[in-house]
């Protein structure tokens, strides 16, 4: 009995092995990598602490670019919203896309030499977007926040008065420009294609999709919904697109923020540099130098906060806004939610994380309407940020307006903590995001962007002559020429469309692009310009026509 009792627990002992080593041993099906694209709106390079900013609080962001890799050079297509976000879901220029401005833009005026040129009101329909792409691979896809490339806005035409005859810029925009048209299962605030929220970052937001609750701050209630798509995808690969108003103005920070930052500058010694400076139209005839721009500063005729004599206007130099701090810090806690949401979940080291703006920070007011007047009281409504050290603001083709902050985290395949100088440019992300899930890239869609997944592993070169802008129209930032710009190497060529002045920097050297060396290096300044003409031609770039109803100002 003992025999025949040892003999049965000896079999069921095998049998119990034998099964556990065949579940052991059944191959495990690959989860395919999470996708979180977090982009913020206006936030402008140096408005994080790890991009060196020394009032702005963002811990978790500061964390992240120690987690993950830091470019330093890292670019949008351009100085204004639309057209950047045409670069990241399609990855093409811009001026490929006939998408060179926001939507709709700035209407013209006689004062202007040209007409601004023609644009897409819409992302064309036929365009594959990255949204698109990963569906096709079995991603849920979902956009919370911006979108800003089109699509009929019905929620807007209350805001509509029938009387002033004119037409909204949405009427006749078809539903194909919508997120829900180009790849999206999901578009939160559903039936909203603005550029910015519905008048505030304070509840009530009257935005479909969105709880209104009081008190509540837009940010943080965008977050939650991303973050119960995440809980609700937690199981699928999913690319999650959460795409801010902020920190776009209306600047507007949640009251608990703004009160902290109230108390730290009245706590932080006076910062020592000028308010503002004074920057002019490098293409106009009566161009000022930077000694006569600083010393008309305190001129009273440059007193107001409007377009000044000679077309000038004033540049923010200080982060002292305690409203933009506020709304930078309520970015910082919408990152760091997401992050813990997917650790929580168990889900972070299967994720690919990539943290972006699209154009520089606000730094300059918005004068669309050359009458504006901005009474000193309201400053903090007009100006968000400084950008210093580098030149310009939102709206300018200097860095201060094209030059982002971005961080990558690529599990697996990323080196913590590490830093990249190469230029990039959002071009980039959608062969990127392709190149890390090992997805072909169709022969048919000529990309203009390169992918930069080698630079995210640790790679110091990339294989591409130079990177382009062009912005056939007038800014709302500023009263400088139209123009475009190319970066190759260390130098950046930016050329003016009004009266073809260009100027040449050297940026190792000239962070802040205050020595223009096209005089001193003409054979450099011919080369890039040569480039940068071959490269309009080769994509059929659409140039701004004279305007016939031209009135010196």
């Amino acid at each position: 009995m003992r025999f025949q009792s040892f003999s049965i627990a000896m079999i069921l002992s095998a049998g119990a092995f034998a099964l556990f080593s065949f579940v052991k041993c059944e191959p495990k099906v690959a989860v395919k990598p999470n996708v979180v694209f977090f982009l913020v709106d206006d936030m402008g390079w140096t408005d994080l602490g790890c991009y060196g900013s020394s009032l702005y609080d963002t811990p978790n962001i500061d964390k992240f670019a120690d987690d993950g890799v830091k470019f330093t050079n890292a670019y949008a297509t351009c100085h204004v919203c639309s057209p950047t976000r045409a670069s990241i879901m399609t990855g093409k220029y811009p001026a490929t896309l006939d998408l060179t401005d926001w939507i709709p833009g700035r209407r013209d005026f006689d004062f202007q030499r040209l007409l601004n040129a023609e644009h897409e009101q819409g992302l064309p329909p036929e365009e594959e977007t990255i949204a698109e792409a990963l569906k096709e691979e079995g991603y849920g896809t979902a956009i919370f926040g911006k979108w800003h490339l089109g699509g009929p806005n019905p929620a807007m035409h209350r805001r509509f008065d029938p009387e002033k005859n004119e037409t909204p810029w949405w009427v006749g925009m078809s539903d194909e420009s919508g997120p829900l048209q180009q790849g999206f299962d999901v578009h939160i605030p559903r039936n909203w294609y603005a550029c910015c929220p519905n008048g505030t970052f304070h509840s009530p937001f009257e935005l479909d999709g969105v709880q209104d609750e009081e008190g509540a701050h837009l940010s943080d209630k965008l977050t939650d919904e991303a973050l119960k798509y995440i809980d609700e995808n937690k199981d699928n690969p999913f690319f999650l697109y959460l795409s801010h108003f902020a920190v776009h103005d209306p600047i507007e920070g949640r009251a608990d923020l703004v009160e902290k930052y109230d108390e730290k500058l009245k706590n932080t010694p006076p910062q020592k540099n000028t308010p503002y400076i004074l920057e002019g139209n490098p293409d106009d005839e009566n161009n000022f130098t930077r000694e006569e721009l600083d010393g008309l500063i305190d001129d009273p005729e440059y007193a107001e906060h409007k377009v000044l004599p000679n077309n000038t206007v004033k540049i923010k130099q200080r982060q002292d806004n305690s409203q933009f701090a506020a709304m930078v810090e309520g970015i910082d806690e919408s990152f760091g939610r997401v992050i813990s949401k997917l650790e929580e979940l168990g889900i972070d080291d299967n994720t690919i994380i990539i943290f972006f703006s699209d154009n520089g920070g606000m730094s300059a007011g918005n004068w669309g309407n050359p009458t504006r007047v901005v009474p000193d009281d309201k400053v903090d409504v007009a100006y968000a940020t400084s950008n210093l050290p580098l030149r310009g603001a939102k709206g300018w083709l200097y860095e201060g307006g094209i030059r982002e902050p971005l961080i990558i985290k690529w599990p697996g395949q990323s080196k913590k903590g590490t830093v990249c100088d190469v230029p990039v440019i959002s071009t980039d992300f959608f062969p990127t995001i392709l190149d890390m899930l090992d997805v072909p890239i169709p022969t048919e869609n000529k990309l203009d962007g390169v992918s930069i997944a080698d630079l995210v592993k640790g790679e110091n070169t990339l294989d591409r002559e130079a990177i382009y802008w062009h912005f056939p129209h007038y800014s709302n930032h500023g009263m400088q020429s139209p123009g475009g710009a190319i970066r190759s190497g260390d130098y950046k060529l930016l050329e003016y469309f009004e009266n073809g002045t260009v100027q040449l920097f050297n940026l190792k050297e000239d962070i802040g692009e205050q020595y223009d060396l096209a005089a001193s290096n003409p054979e450099k300044a011919n080369e890039l310009k040569a480039m940068l003409h071959q490269w309009r031609e080769d994509i059929g770039a659409n140039m701004m026509p004279p305007n016939p109803n031209y009135t010196p100002q």
